[in-house]
């Protein structure tokens, strides 16, 4: 397939990148954010090309912008191309440059958003605006979304779509977004380029203890906060088993052979942390997927340090395996004990993908034509996206962001992180993969 990525589309990819990060797109949760600059850049660009983007709110600024492009093939079940605006918030004191400047220095983009994943938003952009100059239709409809809220709740945006505005995404069975197809270096002569077919579920969760207030001077047998503290600690040091879902098997089956370790992931028996162990830093790819997890992250108690509060709350960030979620309700009814009462936060499906269909056959294809020394590897999120939201139309969805990378480049350890940054040649790969790899679906 001849390739009609042209040199317009590759300055191009590089300005949206950096166009879009100088819009300051923070979510910082509760509903503070304001998407709709980035969502009307992109939709006067889109419009650009002949289509139609429709821009829709739950809430005035929470914007979203949605787009069809009309395939060859009626026939064809139409595949959605999808994206979030929002980033996670930055501190510019911590960062070499502004997190919200966009700078283009020495062939890398800055600032936050540049793998989280305005990268991503603006490699789809690219791609739609040179087929329009290249008169390209891909066979199957295809429905761009670039969505708000991603970071938070997604209740301003893929959710309130699912939910609301589910006629414009008719037809869908398969989506493609973050986080996969990047190249993760596994060591000397090792590119793993892992593409993402499942997310473990999201189990946000509010912890209460209470007890009997009082001062604090005075023994205290029902403290709020010692009670509280006792369960956090249980939790955040107890040991869940091991639980191999299908994407992780069909992963650790790629890891074995491209290492040359006899080891069958679906035997009765199998060790995965002694194989993990074998398996040098390809162990990161899967080791935060081989259980539930549950992570306290805030406590919030009292008003004085010599009264005993009557209550105390914490927040734990709980994830959640395929068909995980029954162990994982009863483990934390114990952990927590008769003394502490806990309920969801929020609560997201875990999801999974088969890494047998002709769709992930083809999405390796679109990565080894352009990464041929890669090694394409199935994995499963440790975390979510709005694949979760999604999925309530049926959409099964793929992590495809594609980017390639240098060795040292540690593009998971950038997500959320201080100095994001992404390589402009690897802007440049993404849009040749995403063009290979979208007119072929």
């Amino acid at each position: 397939m001849a390739e009609h990525i042209d040199a317009r589309a590759l300055d191009e990819v590089v300005t949206f990148t950096s166009e879009l990060i100088r819009m300051d797109t923070t979510n910082r949760g509760g509903g503070d954010c304001r998407e709709r600059p980035a969502a009307e850049y992109v939709a006067e660009r889109l419009a650009a090309t002949g289509l139609e983007p429709t821009l829709l709110e739950r809430t005035p600024g929470r914007t979203n912008v949605v787009a069809r492009i009309e395939g060859t093939d009626p026939s064809a079940d139409p595949l959605l191309v999808h994206g979030h605006l929002d980033v996670v918030p930055a501190e510019p004191a911590d960062w070499s440059v502004h997190p919200f400047s966009g700078e283009v220095r020495d062939g890398v983009v800055w600032g936050r958003g540049a793998v989280d994943m305005k990268n991503m938003d603006a490699m789809v952009l690219a791609v739609v605006r040179a087929w329009a100059r290249a008169g390209i239709r891909p066979r199957r409809d295809l429905v761009i979304a670039y969505t708000a809220d991603e970071e938070s709740t997604a209740v301003d945006g893929a959710g309130f779509l699912a939910d609301h505005h589910p006629a414009l995404f008719e037809g869908c069975t398969e989506g493609i977004s973050e986080a996969g197809a990047f190249t993760f270096h596994a060591g000397p002569g090792r590119e793993l380029y892992p593409i993402a077919a499942g997310e473990r579920g999201t189990g946000w969760l509010k912890l209460t203890a209470y007890g009997r207030a009082g001062h604090g001077s005075r023994v205290n047998r029902a403290n709020a906060v010692s009670r509280l503290a006792a369960a956090i600690a249980r939790i955040g040091e107890h040991q869940w088993p091991v639980r191999l879902t299908a994407t992780v098997q069909a992963a650790l089956a790629e890891l074995a052979a491209l290492y040359g370790i006899d080891a069958d992931p679906h035997a009765e028996g199998f060790d995965v942390d002694e194989f993990l162990g074998k398996v040098g830093p390809a162990a990161a790819l899967v080791e935060a997927t081989v259980r539930n997890s549950a992570n306290p992250t805030m406590l919030s108690a009292g008003y004085k340090v010599n009264v005993i509060p009557g209550s105390a709350t914490a927040y734990v960030d709980g994830r959640i395996l395929p068909g995980g979620a029954e162990e994982f309700r009863a483990t934390l009814d114990r952990l927590t004990g008769p003394d502490v009462d806990w309920e969801f936060y929020q609560n997201e499906v875990a999801l999974q993908a088969p890494v047998d269909s002709p769709t992930f056959a083809r999405l390796r294809a679109a990565v080894e034509k352009f990464a041929p020394e890669g090694h394409v590897v199935p994995y499963c999120m440790s975390g979510g996206t709005d694949a979760k939201q999604f999925s309530r139309l049926g959409i099964t969805g793929y992590g495809f962001s594609p980017l390639k990378l240098p060795p040292g480049f540690d593009y998971q350890a950038l997500f959320h992180g201080v100095d994001e940054r992404v390589p402009v040649d690897a802007l440049h790969f993404g849009v040749r993969v995403l063009d290979h790899y979208l007119r072929s679906a």
